[in-house]
């Protein structure tokens, strides 16, 4: 048997543990554990750091006994990695092992009030004030906001803190820390991709910033190390993978960026699930958006590796407009199902979707619109409404590459893909007529947890590949390209940039102004 990597894939509502043949790729096998999320309040989201760990070890155990039974030997395993859900906090006490609160999750809301004031603290209110050291906004979103919150609410925190008993790390810190000993000698570290998504970490120094912690009022002591995306943190401590290294690490989005092998400057990646995350590999200098875009570190795929950059745009309602057919409107029975409907009617007819559910992220940051339909007649019917919601993925993914060829000043020649709305091949073939450019989708779903066990295996000490040698595995692609001429693609974008002009400004409150959107409170 070849040698094999593993990845632990946690992600907001499940944890996967999955195992590649470093040969060529291919998926070995895999287990899942769902999690539960409680709400305790309106707009508080939380998770259980204890059932995270349980689940890391559940889904590794399930899978080692998987192995056996296909008559591999767990041996082969020769590295694992971690990928997971990004600015999720979790503090917890270095004596005990055991979290001191809940995980905050990245979409909780209860910092509003903290982000306020910390705006309120800057010259002239304002929200990018650091922007230029962090390449984002001071939001609800991000880690320092929530650790802040933390450190104002909750006693247990607070003497942690007194005592110099307190941890803090997102999730791949937990994991890797528990991991690799846990209170008896488990490493507290995070990688650069996690830790440029806090608020506390400088993108152009790749350091924890005194000045941002200062600013956060966050004793740095509390802080992991940050190490590079591919490298030994530390050994299995217990259980069927025990002595197996921990050798790779990176935020979701980075590890689907690496997993789609975008190395190269100017390269994208977009990954289609509930909404759209896009990255583009902006290379080894950070830039900074004017047009409504994050800057964070891509990836650093070893200590003495220079780091890569992307610019980030968010789309919140991808797949989600895909349930809502589903579920609130019972067009269709399953989401498989909006394909073949769609198709049966070819075009919109002139039917335009905003699906502005929840206010419009990137690249406006508006939390004031609300979806919109625009141009129904009596003709349209059920499958242009299926068509409509389509093209309206393709439209948002359209403007944040905008966006990014704006930023970037390079421009987009090929758009790679992943995700599991790209098994839809006429969404697959819209995107490409859309924006104009090739569009190449994976055909192995799991980009994402084959980006963590690539920088797992690729660490010095594993050796299960060469980076220098350019020997990491290549995987099979779909090839999707543009089938309508210019003027056509431009002047659907422009009658659906009118429709998106006609969402704007739909909720307002008693006093005339805007009704500010809570799910990110991007304000751009």
């Amino acid at each position: 048997m070849a040698p094999l990597i593993a990845a632990i894939d946690q992600g907001t509502s499940s944890t996967r543990f999955l195992v590649f043949n470093a040969k060529n790729a291919e998926l070995v096998c895999q287990q899942q554990v769902e999690l539960q999320q409680m709400f305790p309040k309106e707009g508080w989201v939380e998770e259980d750091p204890r059932e995270i760990l349980q689940s890391v070890y559940t889904c590794m155990q399930r899978a080692c006994e998987q192995l056996g039974r296909l008559h591999v030997d767990v041996s082969c395993i020769k590295a694992v990695g971690v990928t997971n859900q990004r600015e999720t906090t979790v503090v917890w006490d270095r004596e005990s092992g055991e979290p001191l609160y809940n995980a905050i999750v990245w979409l909780d809301l209860r910092t509003q009030s903290t982000v306020e004031r910390l705006i309120s603290k800057t010259p002239g209110r304002n929200k990018n004030h650091l922007r230029k050291q962090t390449g984002l906004p001071i939001s609800t979103y991000f880690s320092a906001v929530k650790l802040r919150w933390l450190l104002d609410n909750v006693e247990e925190v607070r003497e942690a803190v007194r005592n110099g008993r307190a941890m803090f790390g997102t999730v791949d810190s937990w994991i890797i820390w528990c991991l690799t000993g846990g209170r008896d000698g488990g490493t507290h570290c995070t990688d650069v991709t996690n830790a440029s998504r806090t608020l506390l970490f400088n993108i152009h120094s790749r350091t924890w910033d005194p000045e941002l912690c200062r600013f956060f009022d966050v004793p740095m002591d509390l802080l992991p190390q940050v190490k590079s995306s591919s490298e030994i943190y530390g050994w299995v401590s217990s259980g069927p993978l025990a002595g197996v290294p921990v050798s790779g690490c990176l935020g979701d989005q980075s590890a689907a960026l690496v997993g789609q092998m975008c190395f190269q400057e100017g390269q994208a990646k977009n990954t289609y699930g509930t909404g759209c995350f896009l990255l583009r590999n902006t290379g080894t200098k950070p830039v900074m958006s004017s047009h409504g875009l994050l800057t964070t570190l891509a990836y650093q795929l070893g200590p003495e590796s220079p780091p890569c950059y992307a610019l980030e745009g968010s789309v919140a309602i991808a797949g989600a407009v895909v349930r809502w057919l589903k579920d609130n409107m019972g067009i269709i029975q399953s989401s498989a199902e909006i394909e073949k409907l769609a198709a049966a009617a070819g075009s919109s007819y002139g039917c335009y979707f905003v699906p502005a559910f929840s206010g419009l992220y990137a690249p406006y940051w508006e939390p004031s619109a609300r979806g919109t339909i625009c141009g129904l007649t009596q003709f349209t019917n059920k499958s242009h409404l299926a068509f409509a919601a389509l093209e309206a993925v393709c439209f948002q993914t359209k403007e944040i590459l905008e966006a990014m060829n704006q930023d970037s000043g390079v421009p987009l020649n090929t758009l790679q893909v992943d995700g599991g709305m790209t098994s839809n091949r006429l969404l697959m073939q819209l995107q490409a007529d859309i924006l104009g450019v090739s569009v190449v989708r994976a055909t192995m779903s799991e980009t994402t947890a084959l980006g963590a066990a690539m920088a797992a295996g690729a660490a010095e000490g594993v050796g299960v590949w060469s980076l220098s040698a350019g020997d990491l595995p290549r995987v099979q692609t779909e090839r999707y390209e543009p089938q309508i001429n210019l003027e056509e693609c431009q002047s659907r974008f422009a009658r659906w940039k009118k429709a998106v002009q006609k969402s704007m400004n739909w909720e307002v409150a008693d006093n005339g102004i805007p009704r500010w959107c809570s799910v990110l409170h991007f304000y751009w």
